[in-house]
């Protein structure tokens, strides 16, 4: 008995900051101006096509990329605006090379670059997106 009501003290104070806890609602990424996005698209003398992605602003920071296009088909992808984070600066080649895999932006999500990530296929779409228009 002489146990009982310390563990019992300790127990419920220890269940305070669980019942106090509020999870952060702001963990998705939005574009930063939904209604009229910034796409920019120039054509060199050799055919190729680049096209600027919408700036998308995460957690971590903004994200933007530029792809650019041979007849028809993505050749490259550059990040012209990434967070400056460890994870970040090793997800950004694999998303890359899955970009040019998949020639869209229906590509993985870098596991612990989820946000860099997302916003990375958002502005990707964007472009793709002014592409088609």
């Amino acid at each position: 008995m002489k146990r009982a009501i310390p563990v019992l003290v300790l127990s419920v104070a220890g269940l305070i900051p669980v019942w106090r806890y509020e999870p952060s609602t702001g963990t998705t990424s939005t574009t930063e101006a939904a209604s009229t996005p910034s796409v920019s698209s120039s054509t060199s003398s050799s055919g190729s096509t680049t096209i600027t992605g919408t700036t998308v602003t995460t957690e971590k920071g903004d994200v933007q990329v530029q792809v650019t296009y041979e007849g028809g088909r993505i050749t490259a992808v550059k990040m012209l605006k990434q967070p400056n984070h460890p994870q970040t600066t090793a997800a950004v080649p694999k998303l890359i090379a899955e970009t040019l895999t998949a020639q869209s932006a229906d590509i993985d999500t870098v596991s612990g670059a989820t946000l860099t990530s997302n916003g990375y296929k958002e502005s990707l779409q964007a472009a793709i997106d002014a592409k088609g228009a």
